[in-house]
């Protein structure tokens, strides 16, 4: 089982509106312990974690099509959840994307959107 996963963002200030929205949709609770990482945990352990990289170059964006992640999927537990998600996720930062993208989630229905610095997050209910 995971225990958390840390994605490293060009700007922090920006990530979080997005991200603080999507995550509270999914059941993440924001820890407020840490000053520069945002850190959102779910009641199952799993945490999710935001944190501005030092490490940025002038012009560098983050591509999901380069090594690295690709993509972060989430369970939710009925189609009408991600409807509702999906209906709301323009006004909070969010991009569709096709959702012929990905086929691991095997007859179930997702739904796929990215932030304004291109992580993209893959919505998986089940089908019916």
């Amino acid at each position: 089982m995971l225990h958390h996963l840390t994605l490293w963002v060009p700007d922090l200030s920006r990530s979080e509106p997005p991200w603080r929205w999507l995550l509270g949709e999914l059941g993440y609770g924001f820890d407020r312990t840490l000053e520069r990482v945002l850190v959102f945990r779910h009641p199952s352990g799993f945490a999710v974690a935001l944190e501005q990289s030092p490490d940025m170059v002038p012009g560098m964006l983050y591509s999901r099509l380069r090594p690295g992640v690709n993509h972060i999927a989430f369970a939710l537990e009925s189609a009408a959840a991600l409807d509702d998600i999906v209906a709301k996720a323009s006004d909070h930062g969010w991009s569709l994307l096709p959702a012929d993208r990905h086929l691991i989630a095997g007859g179930a229905r997702v739904a796929y959107m990215e932030d304004a610095d291109g992580f993209e997050v893959e919505l998986v209910a089940p089908a019916g």
